[in-house]
Formats: structure tokens, sequence, C-alpha cells
């Protein structure tokens, strides 16, 4: 078998083999409207061929930036469009593709990749670990009444929810056209990724070419554009309206929290709406008790996004900010790469150091446990209580808990 990368006049046949491998047919349109394989970066894409030179497997990446904790932004590998002929499976297809890009991925001096796993099971044992989750919310139109801010000076719900034209104090919402805001969704959402740990940068081309799902692509939506008072657009929630009247935002950008509310408080207050589903929300999002009757939001689709692997530890663990002082040894195995490696991290005034060690480690993981506790929106005594992590003294799951908090959950709303 040869591994080889791909060129422009390769776009035809990688796009054919994966859709093979997923059992789809080019010529099928992406749900959303988009044409994904539009924003592929053939000069970061592999081919396996098999011994008589056909095309047995694919593998892409993207180039982003991903949002770190403390708002620090770190040039990340997005894994794509991973497959394998149903002809060639269980024979070491995939596994020597991902060695592949993973040498690849390091060669450009990356030091994270990320990916959305199809399966679950697949991408752990290649390193990968679930960093980021998301829930869907739905909302009874009939029981969709915000209840009024009980804090003073707390972010408030519209006076009447949903009116048109409503906002925050000072701002107003417009309803527009997906095709007549291209610009206006691409410059809020970069605002918006650039504060939130998790994010994913939309690179100009997806917006341009429309490739990936509503509202990057070009499918018909409604966008309730939400404007401060001074008349820039700071937040918007990009929505349709389908069967048995369901509206269906796909997600909601805002800039705080006062323009999230404006905004689920415009799409609830749709008239001749039978319910709101809200596709994309952090987990913990506080929308549920901003609502009158807060048996009214069902949770519902709760899944991991973004998955996160680590290609250097010690540069990953420097790049990020960090919200407490301490020191952490970690003694990290990442069998799938065959390397070992014993770190003191040492964290003072938000900026962290860490160097390889002889010390008695504090935490032995694997290196997907340490994708996923990278953002801080998995606790490390989770971990240790799943049998994932050993903590190899009493107090190393409450100290880690404690290094590793955030200011805020990471979530990741980026399809690719």
């Amino acid at each position: 078998m040869e591994i080889r990368p791909t060129t422009d006049e390769d776009l035809d046949v990688f796009v054919d083999t994966v859709h093979t491998a997923f059992g789809h047919f080019p010529e099928s349109p992406v749900a959303g409207g988009g044409r994904w394989w539009s924003a592929l970066e053939m000069d970061r894409g592999l081919l396996a061929l098999s011994e008589d030179g056909r095309p047995v497997g694919t593998a892409a990446a993207y180039s982003f930036e991903l949002t770190l904790p403390g708002r620090a932004l770190a040039p990340v590998s997005g894994v794509s469009a991973v497959g394998v002929l149903p002809s060639h499976r269980r024979r070491g297809v995939l596994g020597e593709l991902m060695r592949r890009q993973l040498a690849d991925v390091r060669s450009r001096g990356e030091f994270l990749s990320v990916l959305l796993a199809s399966e679950a099971p697949i991408y752990g044992r290649f390193g990968y670990g679930p960093a980021t989750f998301t829930t869907r919310l739905t909302v009874p139109r009939h029981r969709a009444a915000l209840a009024v801010p009980r804090a003073p000076g707390a972010p408030g719900a519209p006076a009447t929810a949903g009116a048109p034209g409503t906002g925050t104090a000072g701002g107003t919402v417009e309803v527009l056209r997906r095709a007549d805001c291209g610009e206006i969704l691409e410059e809020v959402y970069d605002r918006y990724r650039r504060a939130q740990p998790g994010a994913l940068s939309r690179p100009h081309r997806w917006w341009a070419l429309g490739a990936g799902q509503s509202p990057v692509s070009s499918a018909p939506r409604y966008v309730a554009v939400h404007r401060d008072a001074d008349g820039a657009a700071d937040g918007y929630a990009s929505y349709s309206i389908g069967e048995h009247t369901t509206l269906t935002v796909d997600e909601t950008i805002a800039t705080d929290d006062a323009v999230f509310t404006a905004l689920a408080g415009f799409v609830l207050g749709h008239d001749l709406v039978s319910k709101v589903v809200f596709r994309h929300v952090p987990p913990e999002h506080p929308l549920r008790w901003q609502l009158a009757d807060i048996r009214a939001g069902e949770v519902g689709g709760h899944g991991d996004w973004l998955w996160v692997r680590l290609l250097d530890v010690p540069r990953a663990l420097t790049a990020r900010g960090w919200f407490a002082d301490g020191e952490l040894v970690l003694d990290v195995d990442d069998p799938f790469l065959g390397e070992r490696g014993r770190y003191l991290l040492t964290v003072r005034e938000g900026r962290a150091e860490c160097v390889p060690t002889d010390r008695q480690p504090d935490l032995a993981l694997d290196v997907r446990d340490l994708g996923s506790l990278y953002l801080g929106g998995i606790a490390p005594s989770t971990l240790v209580r799943a049998g994932h992590i050993r903590a190899c003294r009493p107090d190393a799951a409450a100290l880690a808990d404690a290094l590793f908090r955030t200011e805020g959950v990471p979530h990741c709303l980026h399809w690719f």
C-alpha cells in the first residue's frame, strides 16, 4: 500500500473515493446546501493506494485557528474526509493514513489537531479526545415566555419577547435573508470566535464558496441580526421554518449574554410557529433558566463535538492561558505514536512553563485524555473517577481540577 499527498488534479478521484467509503454519491447535495469539497485544501490531502494503484482511502486537513483558554489563538489541523473503502477495511489502511497525517501536521509546525468524530470509538486510539460538547434545546412556542430578570443590572429579556425590532437597551433586531448579509455573518462570527474558547476560525473562502452547513452555506435562511445602539452588528441567529411549523435555529452567535438573550427572545416570539429548536447550545447555558417555565426547555441531543489531539505537550500547555497558580507533574503516554514523556507544569500569573522532569508524577494519563482536559471542558477528577486517569497521590485530582479550570465553557459550532 502507498500513501501519497494529493494535488488539485486529484480532486475528482478524492471526492469519489470518500463518498464511496461512506456509501454516498458525489452528486448528492450536502445537508444545508453547500458542497464541502469546494473548501478542500488539496495540498493537505492524502490518498491511500492499493498495490495495483487503485485509491482505497482518503484523509484531508483544513488550516484553522483554535481559540484557547485565555483567548490565545493557535493554528490547528482540522481533520476531515477520512474514509476507507468497505472492501479494504480491517487491513490497517486507516491507521497508516492517520500516522502519515500526524507526521505531516508536525512537519508544518502545528502542535494541535482537531476533528469531528463520525463514530466515537474510532479516534481515541489515534490520540484524540472529546473536548467540547453541545446540546439541542427545544421550546414549545406556547411556553416560550422569558422571565423578568431578578438581579439588578442582569442581561434583560425583551419586555415583549420576540417583538419585531426589539433588542437590548438601545439595540435593535432586524430580519435579513442569508443571501444579503454574508459579510455581516462573517465579521460577527470572527469577533465571536476570537473570544470563545473552543471555537474555530471560518476562513473567508468557506463563506465565499458556501462550503459547509448553514449559515456558511448559501442555503436559504432568514437571519435575525442584532445591532447595538450605534447600529453595529454584534450578533445573529440563522433560522428556517420547516415541517410542523418548527423554527430551527442553526446557530446563535452573540458577543455577550445580553445580545444572546435578545436574539433568543426574538425567535421564541415568532408567530405561526409550534416550537423553536436551538441546534447548538453550550452545556449549562443559562437560556433554560431564563424561561418563565424552566420545564419548557427540553434538552436533547447532548453530544461531543470537537475532539482534540496534542502533538507537542509542552508547546500546547504553554500556549493556553491559566487561571490558577500551581505545579503538576504529568506522565503522558502516546501509544499510537510510541511516545511517552513526563512533564513538570508550573503556572504563575496566568502563564505556564512545561519542561521534562524525573519527579514522581501527580497524574498518569493517555494523550487522548489530555486532549479532553486541554480546553477546560472536562474536569480531571471526572476522568480519574471514570478510571482513565490515574491519580498518583490523594490530592492530585483536586489540584488538577483547580489548575485546569477555565473562565468559561469551551464550545465549538463550526462543522467541517
